[in-house]
């Protein structure tokens, strides 16, 4: 009896393709806290709804926005105009959840997400949930790549230089 030799793929003729999910999970049963999270004083004041449904996500499916009108020539916008034209064009705002989900798996955000935009870096904002800061400011939180990991924070909306990297993490609704 002999031994069967392993086959040996000819990489000339085929591709091999690795499945990696882009599906991640959801946990609603903890909603996201910023008191806990940020500190004392922070709270929610708005959210997306059809955001906070969302158990399962596919990463693949994720949009970036940053709402400016480009034909116009336009190069910023304050925050609230951005959210009110966010809100005009039915997207769905994913929410701070989605957003805790990846800070503490960290593994799971894209690659593509550290990509700077006009030679500036990425600020992936998160508006389906409109937090309100110690001293009444309403804010949005965001993730973005600097010095080799992931960092956090959070973004007045109403400031106005909210340019075309600082776009917003959305679902484009069908």
């Amino acid at each position: 009896m002999s031994e069967l030799a392993p086959a040996k793929l000819d990489t000339n003729k085929y591709q091999v393709v690795i499945d990696k999910s882009t599906i991640i999970s959801i946990d609603r049963t903890v909603p996201f806290d910023p008191a806990e999270f940020i500190s004392k004083g922070w709270s929610i004041v708005e959210e997306d709804e059809r955001s906070l449904a969302l158990t399962e996500l596919d990463l693949s499916k994720v949009s970036f926005e940053s709402m400016l009108n480009q034909d116009q020539g336009e190069t910023s916008i304050k925050g609230e105009v951005k959210l009110k034209r966010l809100k005009v064009a039915d997207h769905i705002r994913l929410d701070a959840k989605i957003f805790l989900t990846l800070w503490e798996n960290q593994q799971l955000i894209p690659g593509s997400w550290k990509e700077k935009i006009n030679g500036s870096t990425r600020y992936n904002f998160f508006d389906g949930t409109i937090l309100l800061g110690p001293l009444g400011d309403r804010c949005v939180i965001y993730l973005f790549w600097d010095g080799g990991r992931w960092r956090w924070d959070c973004y007045w909306l109403g400031l106005c230089c909210w340019c075309a990297n600082f776009p917003s993490v959305v679902l484009v609704s069908k």
